[in-house]
């Protein structure tokens, strides 16, 4: 080589550097391979953990909401402070499940997948935003219906549709809304007034779901299951829309949001023995709240983020969960995971290999032991 061997041996030393061997479990990268294997749901989901990119964090996901599941008081060792010490009692004691989502899943199909775990008692704690609440109530007396993204604005206006993303709610659907809501806040003002009542956003969504009395309802299941509901933006929507009406109709009704934080925090700080787990998916006031109340117990003990924000502006919404670790709103030695995607894909995903297969299999340590039918759903091991 003369003059320029040392420049190619300096050039080969740098391209073929030795590697390190990686440790013997390490996950090889290994996709599904249709036409070999049964194209089943659970095959197809069993490959994304190996998949790489965000098949794999979608994997990663599935595995820590399964560690919230499958969690029990009696993997724990008895401490000299534990007053649950019976080792049927610690085996009973699960994980206390915390879901939030944002409006806009509401007005998509992801409203059926949040309702299935609700009526199904799978999770204990929600938190959503004012539109997460009312389009649960309109739907049940108006339809949304598919559009485009590219649909202008000018144009729907003028017709009375209003757009989310792709989907065309008739502005009529919200003048039903007035006409049902009305007499409730006229009742609970009433209350309120001779009763004494004192509400507090919780409540008016449980009362909400009370008188909605609709099986296709979240909130009608929340209220039957007795699951809590906290919205601390519950004016920021068509609700507070109705309010703000009201207001003038018929003044003096009060709703106590401090209330509801008090609630809200103990939901977490008193969790103990439990241990804590959540799901968030989207960003914003449901994801700073449910961390927030975490913060309280020194975070979260499991976390499962599904959003698309990013978080090079510093939003809450994009902050990934080792940012929520500093804060101490989940714990350092948690294993928390994102998933940056859209949740309207990636939740019915996580729940087919999750909660849906301990429903399926009717597992007397499931919430309460119902079983699922599989037709649609390929939930089979």
């Amino acid at each position: 080589m003369g003059d320029d061997e040392p420049a190619m041996l300096a050039a080969s030393k740098a391209v073929l550097m030795p590697s390190e061997d990686l440790p013997s479990d390490s996950v090889l990268i290994r996709g599904f391979e249709f036409g070999k294997e049964a194209c089943t749901l659970d095959a197809l989901m069993s490959s994304m953990l190996s998949t790489g990119l965000q098949a794999s964090a979608l994997g990663q996901a599935i595995v820590e909401v399964n560690r919230m599941l499958d969690w029990r008081l009696s993997d724990e060792h008895v401490l000299d402070t534990d007053a649950v010490v019976e080792p049927a009692e610690r085996a009973s004691v699960r994980a206390k499940l915390f879901l939030g989502y944002t409006s806009n899943l509401v007005s998509a199909g992801v409203r059926e997948h949040i309702k299935f775990l609700v009526q199904h008692k799978l999770v204990d704690v929600l938190v959503t935003t004012a539109g997460g609440i009312e389009e649960d109530f309109i739907k049940c007396m108006s339809h949304t219906y598919l559009g485009d993204f590219a649909l202008k604005g000018a144009d729907l206006r003028s017709r009375g549709l209003n757009r989310i993303g792709n989907m065309l709610v008739p502005n009529s659907n919200y003048c039903g809304f007035e006409d049902w809501v009305m007499p409730i806040l006229d009742a609970m003002l009433a209350e309120q007034q001779n009763a004494g009542t004192r509400w507090t956003p919780s409540k008016v969504i449980a009362r909400l779901g009370q008188e909605i009395n609709h099986p296709d309802s979240i909130y009608y299941w929340a209220w039957k299951n007795g699951i809590p509901v906290y919205c601390p933006a519950l004016t920021d929507g068509s609700l507070g829309d109705m309010l703000y009406f009201h207001s003038y109709k018929a003044p003096g009704l009060e709703i106590d949001i401090v209330a509801d934080i008090r609630a809200m925090n103990d939901e977490a700080l008193k969790a103990s023995p439990r241990k804590t787990g959540v799901i968030i998916l989207g960003g914003g006031v449901p994801k700073h709240h449910i961390c927030n109340a975490n913060l309280m117990r020194n975070g979260a003990d499991f976390a499962v983020f599904l959003n698309t924000a990013q978080e090079f502006d510093g939003s809450d919404s994009g902050a990934r969960p080792d940012e929520a670790v500093s804060w101490g709103k989940i714990r350092a030695d948690a294993m928390p995971v994102k998933v940056y995607g859209d949740a309207s894909i990636l939740f019915p995903l996580v729940i087919s290999q999750t909660f849906a297969k301990r429903l399926a299999r009717a597992d007397p340590g499931s919430s309460d032991g119902l079983s699922l039918p599989s037709a649609g759903c390929d939930v089979t091991e």
